[in-house]
């Protein structure tokens, strides 16, 4: 079975909306496109480099539209991203003159596709995607890294709609700049008690 692996740059409040550039995505009237930039440092980009060796893809339809307008002539940024299998949920667009691309009708496929044999699978961005993986318990990790500011309006990772699970810290950093790097992967399911009760 292959893990699925959400990687996702979130605000405190749980905002993901363009995080790379003020023009990535501006649907809602989003006016702080860009938001990861001022906390770029040597401790993130390290982090950042390891979590971008080459690995197989899965993403929502707008995520890989975004990402099929970029990536394509900057790969010297991700080396191997125009070589791994691009896997887009879409049930609109159904073929793309970026390479390795494959397109999956949902979750079915999806599902299908975490039962075969393969490396793992990361999804980035992709919100919509994300919270139907979650609703579905077919998240198998989460690499989080929350930025410490509050963005309001825009697009949230998390709804109410997730399965509840309960997930294990794999690995952390903090950034100089206050950047929380947490990895964490499902452990199960939510186990309750009473507090103080140590």
């Amino acid at each position: 079975m292959r893990k699925i692996i959400v990687l996702s740059m979130i605000s405190i409040d749980g905002v993901m909306q363009a995080p790379g550039a003020p023009g990535e995505d501006t649907s809602g009237g989003f006016a702080f496109g860009g938001w990861v930039a001022p906390f770029m440092d040597e401790v993130y980009g390290k982090v950042l480099e390891k979590q971008l060796q080459p690995a197989d893809l899965l993403l929502g339809r707008k995520t890989f539209d975004i990402f099929a307008a970029y990536w394509p002539s900057h790969a010297d940024i991700w080396p191997g991203i125009n070589d791994v299998t691009k896997y887009v949920v879409s049930r609109t667009v159904k073929e793309s003159d970026w390479q390795h691309s494959v397109f999956l009708d949902g979750l079915v496929a999806v599902e299908a596709l975490r039962n075969s044999d393969g490396s793992d699978i990361q999804v980035h961005g992709s919100g919509d995607l994300v919270r139907q993986l979650l609703q579905h318990n077919l998240v198998d990790e989460l690499w989080l890294k929350i930025h410490p500011l509050m963005l309001g309006k825009g697009k949230k990772l998390f709804d109410d709609s997730a399965s509840p699970a309960a997930f294990e810290l794999t690995e952390h950093h903090v950034t100089p700049g206050g950047v929380i790097l947490a990895n964490y992967r499902r452990s199960g399911n939510v186990r309750t008690g009473t507090a103080g009760a140590w």
